[in-house]
């Protein structure tokens, strides 16, 4: 189930980013991030209140630095956008992919934020350049 998540999460992110960057076309880009994620709270809090299994008052216990996950929301939003509003939207997916692998390989060598260490090898280097080089194979 993992595998299929992940593509819905995929897919969605490449629709979503199209979506936020016309809107933001016609509204301003803060405007549609506002209500972008104005949208996803209010979903979010519809599906605590239907699905929730947790609870907030465990929050305190929580590291802080965890807490910011909500401000990369806004970060990651904006720049989706003017990322894809400079480059065609499978140009900046593929930029905004390989970015990604990097960074979660970077997490995983150094066992950042409680992640099992994962030795970065030179499979992993091949991939990224295999990667990147059919990123820029594909902008061709």
């Amino acid at each position: 189930m993992g595998y299929i998540w992940s593509i819905i999460a995929g897919a969605a992110m490449s629709i979503q980013g199209v979506m936020n960057t016309r809107l933001g076309e016609k509204i301003g880009l803060y405007e549609s991030n506002a209500f972008v994620q104005g949208t996803a709270f209010i979903l979010s809090l519809a599906a605590v209140w239907i699905t929730g299994k947790g609870s907030f008052r465990e929050i305190g216990g929580v590291n802080k630095l965890y807490l910011l996950g909500g401000a990369l929301g806004l970060l990651i939003t904006i720049t989706v956008m003017l990322g894809m509003g400079k480059l065609s939207p499978a140009v900046a997916v593929s930029v905004i992919l390989i970015a990604q692998l990097l960074v979660a390989a970077l997490i995983n060598a150094f066992g950042i934020m409680g992640t099992e260490k994962e030795a970065f090898g030179w499979n992993k280097y091949v991939g990224l350049a295999l990667m990147i080089g059919g990123m820029l194979l594909f902008k061709k």
